[in-house]
């Protein structure tokens, strides 16, 4: 006989949890969305008529066809509900970033652990196919040993705003929010930092949390620089990747949050592919002559975060990001808080 989907819990229904978790979860066949912790009942009414709304995690705990939570609240609140979700026997995704910090981060991993739980963090940016295109160029050699690799977000966005991302409040601010998916992407190519250095600024009017960085990861020879800007006109390249045996550089971002956000699902035609004109640039040589042409990009599958979490579920491979990887991205945070806070550069740890 066919298992039965696994019923899922949602906390929050912000931007991330309505069009990300929701519609992916949606995707999957193996899932399926029961029930939505918000205080927006109208709001879900609206977008999920078949799904039931209540008010508090520990009304979501008391149905027992809910077997995995996924925390989409805010920062500061996700190492108290998934600890809670866990102890009632749940299993457990967290919006990334993971946790404020680390050491809440190494608190849920020894939990899960001793409940016997999934444990595991949406950093879905694993999926872009920028990033998966740099990934692939990278680990087949394609660029020899690389020398730098540079990964940005720039935004021009001159007016802070009333999120909770922008208040002063643990977990807040751009270093938290796109750093932690720069970082992952780092962390996964690269394996953890040996140093970290930082500076980090608030550089809008009326800015009360960081909307600048600039972080350099230091891996022996190679510098890994990951930077985010909130008042530029005209974004740089989105990844640039230097080796001794050719650059990769990609200008744009990944489509599928877009498509999602217009109703879109994967599956769907041209789901994932990334615009002819942004397809990423390689330049190398053959026999002393420079070479300079134009890749077809990986197709972005941010499906493959719930499939992975599904099969997981029923014992059939690992989770599809690692808590421990989700920990350590937020161990570079810590480093780099301190770096630009003590204006030096600081061992990993």
């Amino acid at each position: 006989m066919t298992e039965a989907p696994t019923g899922v819990g949602l906390v929050g229904y912000g931007m991330s949890a309505s069009s990300l978790h929701a519609s992916l979860i949606a995707a999957e066949p193996r899932l399926r969305l029961q029930s939505v912790v918000t205080r927006d009942a109208e709001r879900v009414h609206r977008d999920l008529p078949a799904i039931s709304v209540v008010g508090s995690i520990a009304q979501l705990l008391d149905d027992p066809g809910i077997e995995l939570v996924v925390v989409a609240a805010p920062n500061a609140v996700h190492a108290e509900l998934a600890g809670v979700a866990l102890r009632a026997g749940r299993h457990v995704v967290v919006e990334k970033p993971f946790t404020v910090t680390s050491a809440e981060a190494d608190d849920l991993i020894e939990l899960a652990r001793h409940q016997d739980r999934c444990l595991s963090v949406f950093h879905q940016r694993r999926w872009d196919g920028d990033y998966l295109t740099v990934t692939r160029c990278v680990r087949e050699g394609v660029l020899g040993r690389i020398s730098t690799c540079i990964a940005r977000y720039d935004r021009f966005n001159p007016e802070p705003g009333s999120r909770w991302t922008e208040e002063a409040r643990p977990g807040s601010g751009v270093l938290y929010d796109l750093g932690s998916h720069l970082i992952d992407q780092a962390l996964h190519l690269f394996g953890c930092p040996e140093t970290v250095l930082a500076d980090l600024r608030a550089q809008r009017p009326g800015a009360v949390v960081d909307d600048y960085f600039h972080l350099v990861l230091g891996y022996g020879p190679l510098r890994v620089v990951l930077h985010a800007g909130t008042l530029v006109h005209a974004p740089g390249p989105r990844f640039e990747v230097h080796g001794d045996a050719g650059s990769l550089v990609t200008h744009g971002t990944d489509t599928q949050i877009a498509a999602l956000l217009a109703g879109r699902r994967p599956g769907d035609p041209g789901w994932g592919v990334i615009d002819e004109n942004l397809r990423p640039t390689l330049t190398t040589d053959a026999g002393g002559l420079p070479i300079t042409g134009r890749l077809t990009t990986v197709p972005g599958a941010y499906e493959t975060f719930y499939r992975g979490m599904a099969a997981a579920i029923r014992g059939e491979g690992p989770v599809p990001v690692p808590a421990e990887d989700a920990r350590d991205a937020v161990r570079v945070i810590e480093c780099a808080l301190r770096s630009g806070r003590d204006g030096r550069r600081v061992a990993f740890s």
